[in-house]
């Protein structure tokens, strides 16, 4: 039997595409099908039945059932568990708080260049930050064919108030801790679009990360938003068919949640072992984060850097890594060109280090209060608060960029990143425990690169 959409363009498709539709079939009702259903048919028609991979997935499971089923239910259709490595970063002084940092990442060296820098601050004041603001943004957008100034004054004299009433119910527990919305205004993007306004709603959601609760209040301004207008006296009645309200949506872009994390001493105390003078080591690692103020090339590749750190940390406390890159990617956009999120200066003598990180998190709801590995994060962190947990994540991020910036304006990123990255290669090349210790012994003083690492394995053998 031919596949309708096959048959219709059979003459235009690639027959790379015409081979694949023929070879898998569509599956209805995939979710139903338990755990082993699901792993049997993907197996099946995507892997020749080849029982290697029906081991691979089933070997990841959890051999506690409860524990596994929770696991399960944390996301859909779920055939195993994707293991990554969760590692410990001691010796962050922060605010005068000792601490070690949860950090699930898979990334070669990013938590050994935190523990160094860690230990590199520790005794010179360690980390620093500030809670600058909290504020969190979601917005209403709709469409209405009408004078923008008409629609404002309807705005401040009638709606406004009714979306703060309208809402009260959902934030009443919000507010009760101190949160809830702070502010709605009315803004006009005619000008972009035609017909198309915002309502923008400014939320303190206090330790949750509020997404539910800031999606909640905006769906509830749509309604209202709608049957007001369809209640008011100064619109016509083209004007109120008009209305669409076309979505309701937190932005995960949050220019006003900001932390500030720093470090600092004077340029005499800086004491770096790379055999360069402090002076010296002061003025390239300032100049390399000009460079990453004005290249967007280079801010790119150190940014992602920053990012290693802080989503390492955001992973293991059960937080959105998603929404923390977008955010500060956006962050480091707001000036119309992307650049450096961190900052330098080496005036009067002393070295000053920082960075202005947007990030909104939460240290209750979503997987805080389920996922065993999280709840032992935060635990481990002193349960924190969610401002708390803000500034750990930004002196993470912090952290990771000094330690990236020392190596590269010092001994070369390759040294200690491939160092590293060697008990990989030597893992892929089947490396017993014995050829391990010998290679760990022989690069002691050597640069590890990858084609030297399988041509001295090669000799290894061959003797």
């Amino acid at each position: 039997m031919t596949i309708p959409i096959l048959k219709k363009h059979a003459n235009s498709l690639p027959l790379k595409l015409i081979f694949t539709i023929m070879n898998h079939k569509p599956v209805e009702g995939f979710s139903k099908l338990t755990k082993q259903g699901k792993i049997d048919w993907i197996v099946s028609q995507y892997l020749e039945n080849d029982a290697h991979y029906k081991k691979i997935l089933n070997q990841y499971w959890n051999d506690d059932a409860a524990l596994q089923k929770l696991h399960d239910e944390f996301s859909e259709n779920t055939v195993s568990n994707f293991y990554m490595p969760y590692g410990i970063a001691p010796n962050f002084l922060i605010n005068n708080k000792l601490l070690a940092l949860p950090m699930a990442i898979e990334e070669s060296s990013v938590v050994a260049a935190a523990s160094k820098a860690a230990k590199f601050w520790l005794d010179k004041g360690g980390f620093k930050t500030t809670i600058i603001n909290t504020e969190k943004l979601g917005h209403t957008h709709f469409i209405l064919n009408v004078e923008p100034h008409k629609l404002l004054n309807f705005f401040n004299f009638n709606l406004k108030q009714k979306l703060f009433a309208a809402t009260e119910d959902i934030t009443k527990n919000m507010r009760n801790r101190g949160g809830g919305i702070l502010d709605i205004k009315l803004i006009d993007k005619t000008a972009e679009l035609p017909n198309y306004f915002q309502l923008k709603a400014s939320f303190d959601t206090k330790d949750s990360m509020g997404a539910n609760f800031i999606n909640s209040c905006l769906e509830q301004f749509g309604k209202t938003l709608k049957e007001e207008v369809a209640n008011a006296e100064q619109f016509s009645p083209e004007e109120k068919n008009s209305l669409q309200i076309v979505m309701n949506i937190l932005s995960n872009y949050t220019p006003d949640c900001i932390v500030r994390a720093e470090v600092s001493c004077k340029i005499e105390d800086l004491k770096d072992d790379s055999g360069i003078s402090n002076e010296e080591f002061a003025w390239k690692f300032k100049q390399a984060v000009i460079i990453a103020e004005i290249e967007p090339y280079r801010a790119t590749t150190h940014n992602k850097g920053i990012m290693n750190g802080i989503d390492a940390v955001v992973i293991a406390t059960g937080n959105d890594f998603r929404a923390t890159e977008s955010c500060a990617h956006a962050y480091a956009s707001r000036s119309g060109k992307y650049s450096s999120l961190t900052h330098c200066t080496t005036d009067n003598g002393i070295f000053r280090f920082w960075i202005d990180l947007p990030i909104s998190v939460g240290v209750v709801g979503g997987l805080t209060n389920l996922h065993p590995l999280v709840k032992f994060s935060l635990a481990l962190l002193g349960k924190p608060s969610a401002q708390e947990l803000m500034s750990i994540l930004a002196v993470s991020g912090l952290a990771q960029n000094f330690g990236a910036l020392r190596s590269l304006v010092t001994t070369g990123i390759q040294k200690g990143h491939m160092k590293m990255h060697l008990l990989n290669i030597l893992n892929q090349l089947g490396a017993t425990e014995d050829e391990k210790q010998y290679f760990v012994n022989y690069y002691k003083d050597k640069t590890v690169s990858h084609h030297e690492v399988i041509a001295e394995f090669e000799k290894l053998k061959n003797k």
